[in-house]
This record gives structure tokens, C-alpha cells and sequence, in this order.
């Protein structure tokens, strides 16, 4: 939609809408009880690539192979604008609205609850990296425009979806937001310490345009906050709410072994009972994990992950789908709401990334190398988390 194109370059750079309307969301249907999800962000990229994925070496429609599977959330990712993918393979751009709008569709079609996750950036947002959309750099330094961005940015979004049928269940307002938010390049190269001045506002003017937009379409949307690494969750949780920060609905946390060792399943735990303890309104979920099935590569990408736990070695698909299977015993132990899988579908493919040809994940995919789902992998735990 041409509207769009326009207002990520300049409408959302304008005070149009207060921040200031009613909270309160509209009751909907009931959610499921536990989310067993998976970010499929990727699979669309994965396709137009040349990928077919298969189950018991047939090929099958993603999006339903893995809702047949037992799988009832998909996570996606938006960045307001990636041009850098302008310069990649055909030069289509993904993770765009447009791109989102097709993965939100499929996932509707299988029957599936939307979590949208907006980075608030044009690229990766991260513990390591928070830049503001080029579109915001005029602004970046204005707290009141630079909020009315904000704000503007996520309620046109979610209404936009909105009138096409899209609307998510479940939006997060940035990710993995460990570090201050929506930097200049030079700020974040410069790792500028937490001003909870200027990063209190963002949030609070993102988690308000959710609120404005479920009340305006008359729809329940949850908010999360998502955190990265279960150790650092409760203490950062802590200064938000000091800042004002309070109006969400779920604490979302990243936790792979890779980055978080030497966490265990068990202490994750602990902190999952500790956080629904002090915040009783609020559920708690494992909005990121990963866990690899190979040490082996199959393509010309460094891979991200190496490392396994002692108690899920050596790499296998059986490793994976224990280490999910009892991380998913331990979360619902605790109270949580759901553990979701990052990214079951980044295969191999003939495309680059800007940092090289192919996947820096296959190996940790709920597929072979050819592409067929695993049996005794990721799917697998799925299908008996339902």
C-alpha cells in the first residue's frame, strides 16, 4: 500500500495522534492456555530463495506444516525500513510491512496467534546494536517528535493491519532491549549508558499507540517487553517499572545456552517463578530459545551458535528436542505462558546475507540439510507440547 510507503518516510515523524487516549483493551476470544511457537521471519525470504521444505520427504506449505505440528504462535519481526536488503540477491526487501502483511496472512490461514515484533529500527535491534530507522535521525535527538515517531509508527501499523484482517494478538515494543533504544550511529557505536529520561518516554509512547489501537478497532492486543538473558530480566524489569514503564501485559526473555551459560533451565525457571511472584498481572514467556542439531555447515556462513550444554551433548536432533522438551516441563512448571523457537526455518539457500552466502543458523533448524523436517529434532517437540 502506497500510504505506507509514504508515512515510514515522513508521517511518522509527525505529531498526529495524542498519547494520551484511554487504555483499556476490548475482550476477545480466549487465548490458548501455553503458546508453543516458533519466529518463521525467515521463511518467506527462504522460499522466494529456491527452498521447498518437506515432511517425510514431500514438499508442504510451511506456515501449515509446522501448525500441524502443534505450533499456535508465530513470531515475525518488522524493521521500519531495510534498504540494506536493496543492495542483496534480487534486491527484495524483507521483514518490510509489506513482507510481514504475507507472513501474517499465512499464519492466520493455518489457524495460528500472531506475536508482531517491532524492532524499531531498519535493522537488527539487539543487546548489541539499537539504531534508530534512518527515517527518525532528523528527530533522534527531539524526545517529543522523536516519541510522537514512535508512537505514530506502531498505532498506523497496527491499524493498517487492522483493516486487512492482520491485526496481531501479541505486539512487543522493541527487541531484546537490554541497552537504551532508537540511537543515533554515533551513540550506539559509542554504547551510551541508560538515560531512562529519554528511554522511559519510547516505551511508554509504544505501549500507549497498542492500547489506542485495540481500543480503536475494538480488538485485545497483549504488549510485551522482551528482555534478553533470564540473569539480567529481573533487574531491568525493576528499573523500568522506577521509570514509569508499567503499562505491558507479558515479560518476554531471550534464553539460549550459547549466550547465557552458565544459566541453567532450572535457575530460567527460577526467575520465571520470581517474576510472576512480583508481577502477578503480568505473564511471562520464553520468547526466544535455540538449540543446534549439528555441528556440521552447509553453506559458506559462519554459524552463530557452537556451543552445547553437558546435559545435551553431543549436538543431535534428539539434543534439541530434550532441550526444548525440558525447558517447555520447566516453564510451564513455573507459571510461564509459552516458549517460542528462533528460527526453525533459516536453511541453507543459494542467498547471501551481508556477512555471507547461505544460513548462519541451518544447523540449528528443525530440517535437515535437505530440507526435510527432522523427526526426533524441534518438530518433534511440537507435536508433543500440544
Amino acid at each position: 500500500m502506497n500510504y505506507f510507503r509514504i508515512s515510514q518516510t515522513a508521517l511518522f515523524l509527525l505529531p498526529l495522534l495524542p498519547i494520551s487516549c484511554a487504555q483499556e483493551t476490548a475482550p476477545s476470544g480466549e487465548p490458548p492456555t501455553f503458546y508453543v511457537g516458533a519466529d518463521l521471519s525467515y521463511t518467506n525470504e527462504m522460499e522466494d530463495c529456491g527452498v521447498v521444505y518437506l515432511e517425510n520427504n514431500q514438499p508442504k506449505d510451511p506456515f501449515q506444516m509446522f501448525a500441524d505440528n502443534g505450533c499456535n504462535m508465530i513470531r515475525l519481526r518488522l524493521w521500519h525500513t531495510p534498504s540494506w536488503y536493496d543492495t542483496l540477491n534480487t534486491g527484495k526487501r524483507y521483514s518490510d510491512l509489506d513482507d510481514v502483511r504475507r507472513s501474517i496472512r499465512r499464519a492466520k490461514d493455518a489457524d495460528m496467534t500472531v506475536l508482531l515484533d517491532f524492532h524499531l529500527s531498519d535493522i537488527w535491534a539487539d543487546p548489541q546494536r539499537q539504531l534508530a530507522p534512518a527515517a527518525w535521525l532528523p528527530v533522534v535527538n527531539n524526545l517529543p517528535a522523536l516519541q510522537d515517531s514512535v508512537y505514530n509508527y506502531v498505532f498506523q501499523t497496527l491499524i493498517a493491519l487492522d483493516s486487512e484482517g492482520l491485526l496481531p494478538e501479541m505486539v512487543q515494543v522493541g527487541n531484546e532491549v537490554n541497552r537504551p533504544i532508537v540511537l543515533s550511529p554515533q551513540d550506539d557505536a559509542a554504547g551510551v549508558p541508560m538515560n531512562w529520561t529519554r528511554n522511559a518516554p519510547l516505551f511508554i509512547a509504544g505501549f500507549k499507540a497498542v492500547r489506542d489501537a485495540a481500543k480503536q478497532t475494538g480488538k485485545s492486543i497483549k504488549s510485551a517487553l522482551h528482555i534478553a538473558d533470564p540473569s539480567k530480566t529481573p533487574g531491568l524489569l525493576a528499573a523500568f517499572g522506577a521509570n514509569g514503564v508499567t503499562d505491558f501485559d507479558v515479560i518476554g526473555m531471550s534464553y539460549y545456552w550459547a549466550w547465557h551459560k552458565p544459566i541453567t533451565i532450572a535457575q530460567a525457571g527460577n526467575v520465571i517463578a520470581q517474576l510472576r511472584k512480583q508481577y502477578p498481572g503480568k505473564e511471562v514467556m520464553i520468547f526466544e530459545t535455540g538449540y543446534i542439531w549439528t555441528n556440521d555447515s552447509n553453506d559458506n556462513a559462519g554459524n552463530i551458535i557452537s556451543e552445547t550444554h553437558p546435559d545435551y551433548a553431543p549436538a543431535s536432533p534428539d539434543a534439541q528436542y530434550r532441550w526444548l522438551a525440558d525447558l517447555t516441563a520447566e516453564v510451564k512448571r513455573q507459571g510461564g505462558s509459552g516458549v517460542l523457537y528462533w528460527e526453525p526455518t533459516w536453511v541453507s539457500s543459494p542467498c547471501r546475507t551481508p556477512w555471507g552466502q547461505g544460513s548462519h543458523q541451518e544447523h540449528a533448524t528443525f530440517f535437515d540439510f535437505q530440507n526435510n523436517v527432522l523427526p526426533d529434532g524441534g518438530m518433534r517437540w511440537l507435536r508433543e507440547s500440544k
